[in-house]
């Protein structure tokens, strides 16, 4: 019988994924899959030399680098791709736990993956204390049930570092918890290589600064933004509108509120997007206010012609 991996290549992507992942019980099981037909996870487990429980985890592990079909029987292993928004719906919510990793897991790993071990070290001078049990666990959980490479792991921590940085000055260092959090976020916007990681801090650094202008254009200094107003502004940045079409906006609202009412100016910038009116010339140009029409002063009214007035009144 001719062997099933002359059969089913391996693609390019699917290892640049099982490499970044840096476990190798995915890896083993990805190739035993490939040889079967089917995977029970008692034979493969029987196989491979592994607890059932590590088999399942590796699975679990597999389908949400989709690299196995959503049922256990054999497809392609070049994965269909998918739209960004259902791929992204696909990682879970930090709400929603990982897998509970022992002690005995995790100890092993660290033992085992210098790549761990080194995100631990790095995590531990970034959150500025020893590591507890939670801390690791939480790491872990990262690096393992996300799949997150190690090169995208250490730039995100020294991101989340400098983030905390600039909101709270050198106080206040991140939690494990804040690390996961926005770990979670750059899976489902799937930050999945040093690149990707790269140019979405820089993206994210243009924002923080556009949002920094927005509020001295309306006027708010000395305290953090809402959640409802940083929802607002971050809505009007995608539309396209900058510091300056907003501050018009902020005119306009003032002028016939008296003061800042978010709803009343998101509505003004609504109505300008649905005509594709986005910089303050097209704002003028196409819906610009008339100065209201002045009454002719008094000095302004011409004499009445009386001549001109009587030869009408005699051709009568």
């Amino acid at each position: 019988m001719q062997d099933r991996l002359t059969e089913k290549n391996i693609s390019a992507q699917a290892l640049d994924k099982l490499i970044a992942a840096h476990d190798g019980d995915v890896a083993l099981l990805y190739l035993y899959w490939l040889q079967n037909d089917s995977m029970d996870p008692e034979q493969a487990a029987a196989a491979l030399c592994r607890t059932l429980r590590e088999i399942t985890a590796a699975e679990e592990k597999l389908r949400r680098m989709a690299l196995l079909p959503s049922s256990a029987a054999p497809a392609d292993p070049a994965p269909v791709k998918k739209p960004a928004s259902e791929k992204r719906r696909e990682i879970l919510s930090p709400a929603e736990e990982p897998p509970q990793y022992t002690a005995e897991d995790i100890l092993r790993r660290t033992r085992e993956d210098s790549a761990f071990s080194a995100i631990l070290a790095e995590a531990a001078r970034v959150i500025g204390r020893n590591l507890n049990s939670n801390d690791t666990r939480v790491l872990f959980g990262v690096y393992d049930y996300l799949g997150l490479p190690p090169e995208v792991i250490f730039l995100l921590l020294n991101y989340c570092g400098e983030l905390y940085e600039e909101r709270y000055g050198s106080s206040r260092r991140p939690t494990a918890m804040a690390i996961e959090k926005l770990a979670y976020e750059w899976a489902r916007l799937e930050i999945l290589t040093l690149e990707q990681a790269e140019n979405h801090i820089s993206e994210q650094k243009e924002r923080r600064g556009a949002v920094g202008q927005i509020k001295t254009a309306l006027n708010i200094y000395g305290r953090e933004l809402t959640a409802t107003e940083q929802k607002y502004i971050n809505a009007w940045l995608e539309m396209g509108f900058g510091t300056d079409a907003i501050g018009v906006a902020y005119d306009r609202t003032v002028t016939a509120t008296g003061s800042l009412k978010w709803a009343y100016m998101n509505k003004i910038l609504l109505s300008w997007h649905e005509k594709g009116l986005h910089t303050v010339r097209e704002i003028e140009e196409k819906d610009g206010r008339r100065p209201p029409q002045k009454p002719a002063a008094r000095g302004d009214v011409k004499p009445v012609d009386m001549d001109a007035l009587r030869k009408i009144i005699d051709k009568i």
